[in-house]
């Protein structure tokens, strides 16, 4: 275990000095929750949870405000999500089951297994896949999946929604995006981390690479903004046009059009038969107490499970101590080695470039919606196409290139993925909703929604409290990662355990995923976003 704390010395020792680990962060980090009785928006930006917000004060529900934040967050957080990605939501309306909108990944009809030789290498990038030649699976036209994300929220607002028009649903986001992109110094951070994939790509360099450089905030005074190139447009199509244009009308030609002179798979075919699904949600149950509903299917939900389960032998009596956090560090090592060894690649690590992003909803009746969206690596495949705005997925990444594979790249097919959208009710009672969440992060979103999970419902917190504590990353079978704010006891178990890396919790880099949740209680509810998230927030609606 690292030495985090160099003991003073004195002057003759100092030829001998060892510096201290470095620590990029020298404050106490506090995020407010919100609380109300109107209903809460959570969102990794606060711009988007102002669209929610506006949406629910308007008369809309908890369905209508996911809608419109997750629209707004294409405008103002491109490098997470947008209308080129794909996602799960969560829906749980009190007095019904929860039920799910499945708009996952889906690989076109068209894809040739071939187009990804291997270099006999392998690539540490997301995931410890083999190396596909120039990295065709990870960016540029090859990589992108079916773009079903539009198709999800279209269903979600028809399905659950209150029939608010679209002028209502999308106005936030086309005002977000016709004001442009806020140039400060997170969005810097966040375009330079892609810059030297983003400048191999016409469009994607002209919006994000003015000059050939990322475009760095003023020295002082307030940061300005820049357009996306045509999104506004493409926003304002889906406006006028309904959410379909962009599958079967003349979005849906251009987006084809673009992707076919760049030698992409995805054709007006793929677009046309994209269709988002409402499906039954898959429970697990919690020490008996409470119930977990989730995505199931080809999600986290699966090792969630596994992991709950054997979290049930781990007494929590003892409060939030080491015997604890050692005892769910074995539960995840062992849930990732199954899911791992089912998908043949054991020794997959993935690291912090994820682009996801998660939101969570209630409305003043009660309704809770949790929905988790992405790109999949930062700023997805970082093709932006040129006729719409559209900045593509990379979803073709989720695939393991290996021929035979059980997650092989085929014609139709879907990957596993880790998203994580939740419920909860309390046992016996799966019609009243009581807590919502999720995260994004990639395979560390597992980790940080279970600790969440009990932090509020083994140790009693609140949503606030919970988002406070720190926690420990397990993203596979071998190794743990820990935040150096752990008691030393604590640390110093999860060393005798095995491997064990002790970092600091900080924006960059990304060592932990970005939850959010929202309880409530019948007297109102409170929400709380990730408190590294620069951007993030969790607003209230007025009653």
């Amino acid at each position: 275990m690292p030495d985090l704390h160099t003991p003073r010395i004195t002057a003759p020792e100092l030829s001998g000095y060892v510096p201290p680990a470095h620590t990029s962060q020298h404050w106490v980090l506090r995020k407010p929750a919100a609380s109300g009785k109107g209903g809460i928006v959570a969102s990794q930006s606060r711009a988007a949870a102002e669209a929610g917000v506006a949406v629910l004060e308007a008369g809309g529900n908890a369905a209508d405000a996911a809608v419109a934040a997750a629209f707004a967050l294409a405008a103002v957080e491109p490098w997470n999500s947008g209308l080129g990605g794909i996602g799960f939501a969560l829906v749980h309306r009190p007095g019904s089951a929860p039920q799910v909108v499945d708009f996952g990944p889906v690989a076109s009809r068209n894809v040739d297994p071939s187009a990804y030789p291997l270099t006999g290498k392998w690539k540490q990038d997301l995931f410890a896949w083999p190396e596909v030649v120039g990295d065709v699976n990870i960016h540029g036209p090859l990589s992108f999946v079916i773009p079903s994300t539009v198709s999800g929220y279209d269903l979600l607002r028809e399905r659950f929604g209150t029939g608010m028009g679209l002028d209502a649903l999308l106005g936030p986001a086309i005002a977000l995006a016709r004001r442009g992109l806020p140039q400060d110094w997170y969005t810097l951070l966040k375009i330079s981390a892609s810059a030297r994939v983003l400048r191999l790509y016409e469009e994607s360099a002209r919006i994000y690479l003015p000059d050939g450089l990322p475009p760095n905030p003023p020295y002082q005074g307030a940061p300005g903004f820049f357009r996306l190139g045509k999104l506004t447009e493409t926003l304002e199509r889906l406006r006028d046009h309904g959410l379909r244009d962009f599958y079967e009308g003349g979005l849906a030609a251009d987006l084809a059009a673009d992707i076919k002179a760049l030698g992409g798979f995805v054709s007006a075919e793929d677009l046309a038969g994209c269709q988002a699904a409402v499906r039954e949600s898959t429970p697990i149950s919690w020490r008996g107490t409470h119930t977990i509903h989730t995505a199931g299917g080809l999600t986290a939900a699966p090792t969630m499970a596994r992991v709950i389960a054997q979290m049930d032998q781990v007494a929590v009596e003892g409060g939030l101590e080491s015997t604890w956090y050692r005892g769910f560090a074995k539960a995840m090592r062992q849930g990732y080695a199954e899911r791992l060894a089912g998908l043949g690649a054991a020794t997959a690590k993935e690291s912090g470039e994820t682009c996801t992003t998660h939101l969570t909803v209630c409305d003043k009746d009660g309704m809770m919606v949790s929905v988790t969206t992405t790109l999949l690596s930062s700023m997805g495949s970082r093709v932006v196409l040129p006729k719409t705005g559209v900045l593509m997925n990379n979803g073709m990444m989720w695939f393991d290139p290996q021929p035979g594979s059980a997650n092989a790249i085929r014609p139709g097919a879907r990957p596993l993925c880790n998203m994580s959208p939740v419920t909860v009710t309390r046992a016996g009672d799966d019609t009243s909703p009581i807590l919502a969440g999720g995260a994004s992060g990639g395979r560390r979103i597992l980790a940080s929604v279970c600790q969440m999970l009990a932090f509020q419902l083994d140790f009693g917190m609140g949503p606030e409290e919970a988002a406070h504590v720190p926690r420990i990353d397990v993203s596979g079978p071998d190794g743990v990662t820990a935040d150096r704010r752990l008691p030393a006891e604590t640390i110093e178990g999860l060393a005798a355990d095995g491997a064990l890396e002790v970092v600091e919790h900080a924006v960059l880099p990304v060592n932990f995923a970005c939850p959010n949740f929202i309880a409530q209680d019948g007297q109102g509810a409170t929400g709380i976003t990730d408190v590294l998230s620069p951007w993030s927030a969790a607003l209230a609606a007025e009653a």
